[in-house]
């Protein structure tokens, strides 16, 4: 009896250890920061869409109301034949659409960039220099001066070598160069002997 309850207990014990490696990786995906911070942000998003949507219902429709009468259209209908068009709720959702704009735009979003412009840091200028030939302004680093052309410092040794390089004439033209010499010195030579 006992030999078939460790039998059993077995398998099981395999199932529940494998869950805890499975599970131990749910909870470093739900624990990393980009999923805690979107949930935050959509908690937080949809409190503050409450607010909002209070601050249009609660204070601004009424003062509305004051000036232009009855700020609901709901009951406004255009029927046609059979159909009926609720313009009076479209009209409500768009009204309702624009104030909730206006508000977040006015209370929230002027209020933060004006914040956001007072403590942000001035952009540091780069470094300039004089050119000594034309006297235009050149950032520090620079080599040559990309008005003039002035070379005001030696270039680097990675460029002066591909200069070189490119100045160095090609293997044709040693070769040519070489057997012009060759057939100089050789027709010097039969001169020499023939005189």
């Amino acid at each position: 009896m006992a030999e078939l309850l460790n039998e059993a207990r077995a398998p099981a014990a395999s199932i529940v250890h494998g869950t805890g490696k499975e599970l131990s990786g749910f909870k470093k995906f739900m624990l990393r920061g980009d999923v805690v911070d979107l949930a935050v942000g959509i908690v937080i998003g949809a409190a503050f869409g409450n607010v909002v949507q209070a601050v249009v219902k609660d204070l601004i429709t009424p003062l509305i109301s004051l000036f232009g009468g009855a700020p609901d259209f709901a009951n406004y209908v255009l029927t046609v034949g059979k159909a009926r068009f609720a313009l009076g709720d479209l009209l409500n959702v768009v009204i309702a659409f624009v104030l909730l704009a206006a508000v977040v735009y006015f209370l929230v979003m002027q209020p933060v960039n004006a914040l956001m412009d007072r403590y942000r840091p001035e952009p540091q200028p780069a470094p300039v220099k004089d050119c000594p030939e034309c006297t235009s302004k050149i950032p520090q680093a620079a080599r040559r001066c990309p008005q003039c052309a002035a070379q005001l410092e030696p270039p680097s040794e990675a460029t002066a070598a591909a200069m070189r390089l490119a100045a160095a004439p090609a293997g044709a033209d040693i070769a040519n160069e070489a057997a012009q010499m060759l057939a100089a010195w050789l027709q010097g030579g039969e001169r020499s002997r023939a005189g």
